[in-house]
């Protein structure tokens, strides 16, 4: 008996060297040259960026999560999708569980988003402490045709991604021509953030993008903050810019302000100029920037420039929720979804 079992662990320990023997170079975005598995079909994503990103591509690949699921994501996401082991973070609380990663057994670890300072360095480092291989595929909102298709590559999946890739680049180029028309004419805006309703999304803040990009952003401040928290700043500040147009985050006051008394007197509010970021399962305009936005690329302009947006965007929003949730999306859904989102609601 014990020579049989000898037998067959060494059968097991030459299959296994086998596999992993059947490896191909992946150059990645970082110019890392990678050895990843021929065939892949386990993954594990270093932080909510990727996170998003591959859900649209490889939900079933996923080993665990890198950021949790917000409360509303039950409506989107199947429950064994929510219940997924969670791995935590490379970056921000920075997290990470290598025991809990290494049990899990990904066959690669990958990065997205922009490129930090030190970024191959370390992934350099996971890989050393891991011997799981880890690859960087950059992402930025104007670039997602490209973050797919490269995905596609990596996990052998190229037709699905090239569907992804196009409906991304048709929304973002869209946008841009919509803004091109609208030339000198956008609407001075204000994104409100925080429970109190004192934290705005600066100018030139990596987490304005799209604010930037669609709007005339009004909060100019000195050091603009590159988080989903915002500047904080003074009632006196926001009615100092007195913004013709306020988009409120999810979770801030959007409720509150039309019974107000300070909030009642800003132009915005008293024209009833105001809505409400959509959130589920993720913010539509950022927080994380990710894949997501393309949601905001088709809702804000069809409500800041009516005149110069003729498509469909509930029809828009349920392909998107199609394509990148797996989720087919319901009247009543949409409709949740988007309360406070349009004016004259």
């Amino acid at each position: 008996m014990k020579k049989i079992a000898s037998l067959l662990l060494a059968a097991m320990l030459l299959l296994s060297a086998c596999a992993c023997a059947q490896t191909r170079a992946f150059v990645d975005d970082a110019g890392r040259e990678v050895n990843v598995p021929s065939e892949i079909s386990r993954i594990a994503v270093s932080g909510p960026v990727p996170q998003i990103v591959l859900y649209a591509l490889a939900p079933d690949m996923f080993v665990g999560t890198a950021d949790r699921w917000y409360e509303s994501a039950g409506a989107y996401i199947p429950k064994e999708h929510l219940d997924w082991p969670y791995l935590g973070k490379l970056y921000g609380s920075a997290d990470l569980n290598v025991e809990q990663l290494a049990f899990c057994d990904p066959q690669v670890i990958i990065d997205m988003g922009e490129e930090k300072k030190g970024l191959s360095e370390d992934l350099d480092s996971l890989q050393m402490q891991t011997s799981i291989p880890s690859v960087f595929v950059r992402f930025m909102l104007k670039d997602a045709p490209q973050a797919y298709r490269r995905l596609g590559e990596l996990l052998g999946r190229e037709e699905q991604a090239e569907e992804l890739a196009q409906f991304c680049g048709r929304v973002y180029a869209r946008a841009v021509s919509i803004m091109e028309n609208v030339g000198d004419h956008r609407r001075k805006v204000l994104f409100i953030t925080g429970d109190k309703g004192l934290n705005v999304l600066a100018k030139g803040a990596y987490q304005a993008e799209l604010i930037d990009m669609l709007t005339d952003n009004c909060a100019v401040v000195d050091n603009p903050i590159s988080k989903g928290t915002g500047n904080e700043v003074s009632m006196e500040q926001i009615m100092l810019w007195d913004p013709e147009f306020i988009i409120f985050a999810p979770d801030s006051v959007y409720d509150e302000v039309d019974t107000d008394g300070t909030w009642s007197l800003m132009t915005a509010v008293a024209n009833g100029d105001y809505v409400r970021t959509p959130q589920g399962p993720h913010n539509w305009l950022g927080s994380p920037l990710s894949v997501q936005q393309i949601l905001g690329l088709i809702w804000l302009p069809a409500v800041l420039y009516p005149e110069h947006c003729d498509y469909d965007v509930k029809a828009e929003i349920r392909e998107y929720y199609r394509l990148f949730y797996h989720c087919e999306l319901t009247d009543e859904q949409y409709d949740a979804l988007t309360a406070g989102a349009f004016l004259n609601e």
